[in-house]
Parts: structure tokens; sequence; C-alpha cells
């Protein structure tokens, strides 16, 4: 809708700006005497105008008339009292959770683990590994046994014993017994981040140093390295499965049938276009957007893709998850630049264990920034109250706290109690790690506290730290306000006003009819002597399946049928279809010959409203939306400072 287009290239910018302002802030214009000034005003047109694609709001009178327009919704939307709906509230919380990543990572460290992702990215590695089990929180004991038993197995490895062996005899991997530790290729992000690591780390058919994950220690060995695929393009026929399995031999058929087609000489796009079940590609002779390893939901399909080339351009018929195709090979595409990639590798990273690194780096810099100070003789008494009931979950809170609820410590104007730190203790009983003795553990839990309130009062005060934060959340907190707002007298209205509805399809009924439309069977050949028998069959009202039992060979297809009902001006249509039943003459259109039976002809006529209400409802909010604010315009007063506007043109026009 135009109204949501328009919300999104005012305010909804993906890109901070600066936050220079006018020199002299001043009211550009009221709505009820509340002012809105010239700085806001500016600073919104200029961010936003590369995106405004049309030319008329790029007219500075004309924005004005759209932002006084905005504003009249956002105070129509306060006086509904949509701001204190807890749906937006939370909503709201949501958006600056989001728009607040950039703020709460360290930057330097994340544009480096993007870089070596990428780099990572370009190849692909076959490896084997071997895994002895133990927990990241284990005993230094136990750490030690784990450690000491793959080392040994390392020498082992490195004085050339099989490792698929040895994995098979000592890995704790349970797959390892059978794929004697093989993990096939892989590449950035398919491994945890400290396996990937080592796996990266480790030369062509050498072993690694023993590496430790979450799981454990392994030794990696890498069989071989590759360079990524990049991506390709094809186009495809495909023959979906039907609900019904007992159907999917007919399916089968016909995609043979197809492919002694192809074989015969006849033209891929064509085929693809008069017979593709996938309707996304099938007007476009079966092309499909490029891709690379691991995109699509199909990997039979993306290795057959992969294994086209100039030479060996089409494939034979193969059967995917979700039916059956014929794949035509078009281009190979080399891996993305870094460019490309670079918002999707962040997006990555993000959800990945190398997240620690970047939440340990801000971390540091944030008790750096505070300088924390801890009350040493609180903190002692607090350790002292701990048990190991904190392993087991039955550790409680001493009955009185009030020695304890005075500061631990401070971060500026914010006071973090005793008090504090023992409920955090107690919520985190379910999850402790298995740090002993309790005095540790309670170290441990301390360091993790004093992160969270760190992160916490610095995210609290983004919008005092840095002034465009605070723009761009003023500008979501009114865009969600008109979301809502839309929701309330546009969107639903249009949905449930079926009064409403009914009499605005009524008024614009010449704009819902149908064109003529044709019931019919359509056979095409590239032979004219058998489209000829078939339109003989045709005029004896012969069957689709009949024509082909009759004129189709076990080996050669010679005819192909399609049937349903088209409108007027459809692609599937011959040109020689006319307005009336029958069968039509032989026409021939490329290198194919068609003709038509029409069973039954639908003529021109009004559709009625369930037929296009999908259509009317659109057009219905179109309509609402353009006399919206001309209501509002009436209930709101509004006065406009035309001198101070005049300056202002000025000054952005300078």
């Amino acid at each position: 809708m135009k109204i949501r287009q328009l919300l999104f290239g005012l305010l909804l910018s993906a890109n901070f700006v600066s936050n220079a302002q006018d020199s002299k802030k001043e009211v550009l214009f009221s709505i009820d005497d509340k002012p809105y000034y010239t700085d806001e005003f500016s600073r919104v047109y200029k961010k936003n105008i590369d995106l405004v694609k049309d030319e008329s709001q790029k007219d500075l009178n004309q924005y004005l008339e759209l932002f006084v327009g905005y504003k009249l919704k956002i105070n129509k939307a306060n006086k509904l009292g949509l701001q204190n709906n807890p749906k937006y509230q939370s909503e709201l919380k949501s958006y600056r959770s989001q728009l607040s990543k950039n703020y709460l990572t360290d930057t330097k460290v994340t544009k480096e683990l993007i870089e070596e992702a990428y780099n990572r990215s370009q190849k692909e590695i076959k490896a084997s590994h071997i895994l002895i089990m133990v927990d990241e929180n284990a005993a230094p004991a136990d750490t030690l046994k784990a450690y000491n038993q793959i080392l040994d197995i390392r020498k082992k490895a490195v004085a050339g014993e099989d490792f698929g062996k040895l994995a098979q005899q000592f890995s704790q991997d349970p797959s390892a017994k059978e794929n004697s530790g093989d993990l096939g290729y892989f590449s950035a992000f398919r491994m945890v981040y400290p396996f990937e690591s080592g796996a990266f780390k480790t030369k062509k058919n050498e072993v690694s140093k023993p590496v430790r994950t979450r799981f454990g220690y392994h030794l990696i060995k890498v069989n071989d390295i590759r360079d990524n695929r990049g991506a390709v393009s094809v186009a495809h026929i495909m023959i979906m499965k039907p609900a019904d399995a007992s159907s999917s031999e007919k399916g089968k058929a016909k995609i043979q049938d197809i492919y002694r087609k192809l074989q015969q000489g006849e033209k891929f796009e064509e085929l693809a276009k008069q017979f593709s079940e996938d309707k996304s590609s099938a007007g476009k002779g079966g092309v499909l957007n490029s891709f690379s390893s691991g995109e699509l939901s199909s990997d039979k399909f993306e290795n057959v893709a992969f294994s086209l080339s100039k030479q060996n351009p089409v494939s034979e018929p193969f059967e995917s998850e979700y039916g059956w195709h014929i794949v035509k090979f078009l281009e190979k595409h080399p891996v993305k630049t870094f460019q490309e990639m670079e918002t999707e590798l962040d997006g990555k990273i993000r959800k990945d264990d190398r997240s620690r690194l970047i939440v340990n780096s801000m971390n540091e810099k944030l008790r750096k920034k505070y300088a924390v100070k801890r009350d040493s003789k609180l903190y002692a008494s607090l350790v002292k109250t701990a048990n190991d009931g904190l392993y087991t979950s039955s550790w409680k809170i001493p009955e009185d706290t009030n020695s304890f609820n005075k500061p631990l410590f401070t971060i500026k104007d914010k006071t973090v109690t005793g008090t504090d730190f023992l409920n955090y203790m107690n919520n985190q009983q379910k999850n402790v790690p298995e740090v002993k003795p309790v005095s540790k553990l309670v170290d441990v839990l301390y360091e993790k506290f004093l992160d969270e309130q760190l992160n916490s009062y610095y995210n609290d005060n983004l919008e005092n730290e840095f002034p465009e934060f605070a723009d761009v959340m003023e500008e979501y907190r009114d865009g969600l306000l008109l979301f809502d707002l839309m929701e309330k007298e546009i969107w639903e209205k249009s949905k449930t006003d079926t009064i409403g509805l009914q009499n605005f399809y009524q008024k614009n009924s010449a704009n819902y009819k149908w064109k003529n439309r044709y019931d019919v069977l359509i056979v095409s050949s590239t032979k004219s002597d058998f489209i000829k028998k078939a339109q003989k069959m045709l005029k004896k009202d012969k069957t689709a399946d009949y024509i082909k039992q009759n004129l189709n060979s076990g080996t050669e297809i010679q005819v192909l049928e399609k049937e349903g009902v088209f409108e007027e001006g459809n692609e599937v249509l011959p040109k020689n279809v006319t307005f009336k039943p029958g069968v039509t003459d032989v026409i021939k259109e490329g290198d194919y010959y068609f003709v038509t039976r029409v069973n039954k002809v639908l003529p021109a006529g009004d559709k009625t409203l369930e037929e296009c209400k999908g259509k009317v409802v659109n057009d219905y909010q179109q309509y609402l939306e353009e006399n919206w604010v001309s209501d509002l315009k009436k209930e709101f007063t509004i006065n406009v400072n035309k001198d101070t506007f005049e300056k202002v043109k000025k000054q952005i026009k300078s």
C-alpha cells in the first residue's frame, strides 16, 4: 500500500545520518498549538530525499504537505490513546533492541571476524575427526585425562596409522563406527567455530593438534581442500509430485515424454513454457534465479545443476523431494565479492560461537569506560551465603537481607546492591556451570552479573550517548503509532465494512470485468502430419488421453496437450482461437504446430464481488487513504509559518 511505502521512505531508513541541525531552531508549523520545528523537517527531508522515487515528493512544498499529513495522523493516534496499547509498547521495545545492535557490539572485532569468515568461505574442506568427550566445565583432572588421551591417539596418527581406523576404535562420536569419522565437505559456519578454525589452520593430509570445543577434544585430518563452487544459473522443467502417491507414475511418465521431445530437437524454453508446473519460472522458459551451494532445499537438485556445463548442458530426468525435473545449464558465477556478502556474514556471526569474541571485547570496553569499584567487605559476606545447594538448585537467599541491601558497586548514577546480586544468584541456579569450589562459582557468577549490569546501563542510556540514535527512535515511535492507526482506520475497515465495500464495488464495477474465456483442449507438435491427425480426432470429440495413446509411441512423443479455461490474451492460447465453439485450423507459431478445440466460450462480463474481492479491497483501501488526510485537516487546527518555511527552503537548496 502507498502509505506503507511513504512511511518507510519518510522514516524507516536503515542508514543513520549526521545529526547536524539548523543553527537556529524555529517553529515551522503547529497542530492544535503543538509545535513542530525546522530542524526535524530539514533532517528528515535530507535523509530520505534519495529514497523517494516520486519526483513530486522531492518538491519542498509538496514534501511539507506530506510531512504535515504525517504529523496529523500521529496526532490522531495519540488522541485515540494508541500509544498506551501493550502491543505497541512491545513492538517499540523490539525495534529498539534491533536498532541498538550496532551500538552494543565491538565493531572492530566484528569487522575482523567478517573478513576471516569471507576468506574461509572461498574454500570447502573435506575432513575427518576423532572426538574424546569432556564437558567444558569439567574438573581439571578430567580435562587433563581427556587431553592426554587425545595426544596418545595423535601420536598414532602422525606415526602413520590409518586415521579412519583410529576413529572407529577410539572416537566417542557415535557416527564414527559407520563413517570412520568422515565429515564430508564443509565451509565457514558449518561447524562450531573452534572446530572450523582448527580445520582451516590444518594443511591438506595433515592432522591437527588437539582442538577444544564444548563437546571435548578433537583431532582433525584434512583430506581435501577445494575452491568454493560459486553460483550457477539454470532453467528447469518440473512436473510436481501429486498429493496422491499412487499417481506418481503419471508425473514420471510425463517428464520422460518431455525429455524425448528434447532429444527430438524441440526447444527447452518452449517446452518449459507449455508444460513446466513451476509457475514462477515456466513463463520465463524455466529460468531460475542463480543459487550457490546450500541455498536450495534440495541437495539433489543442486548437485545435478553444478554437474552441468556448456559441454554437457542438459540433465536427464531426475526425481527430487518435490517432483521430477530436467535441468538446463545457463551460466556459472564466481563466488560473491566481500561487499556482496558482508551483511549476510555479519548476521551469521551474531548467531555463531564467534559472537562470544565480540561480547567479550565489548565487556572489556565497558569495564574501562565505567571503572566500577566493588565493596570488597560486602562481597565477602555475599560469598559466605553460598553453599553447594547452588549446584542442585536448592540454595536459598538468606531470610534477612537487610545487611546486604546496600551498594555493592555503582555505575555512574545507578546503584547496584548486594541484594540485587543475591537475587541474580538465585535466578541462575538452574544453569550454573560445574565450577568448584563454590567460592569460585560465586566469582564466575559475579563477573557475569557485572557484565550484564554494565551492558544494561549502557543500553538504557544510548539516547543520551548518541543523539542520532535518539532521533531515529523518535521516528520509530511515530512510525509504529501510524501503523496501528492505519490498521484501525483503513486496513481493518476495508475488510470489515461490508456495506462500504459493496457500495465502492458498485460505483466502480466497470473496473472489475472478465474478458472472454475459453474452455479449450490444445494439442501441439513439431510435425504437420501428426497435428492434422490430432485435428481429425478433435473434431470427433476424442479425449486428450485418446489422442496421445494413438499418436505417441513408446519411444517417440509426437504430440503434447494442454487443457483448461483461459482468459482472452493468455499466452497459452494460440492466436487463431476464436469466440465460438469448435475445432480451429492448424496454426504454426515458431517451430510448433497447434490445433485447438474450443469446448465452451464464456463471454466477457462483470465479475461478482466474490470473484474479485482481493482487488476491490486493495482499491478500497487506497480510496480511503486518499480521502483520510482531508478529514483530519477538518478535525485539527493547522498553522504554517510561511516566512519560516521560505527560509528553510533557501537553507536546504543552498
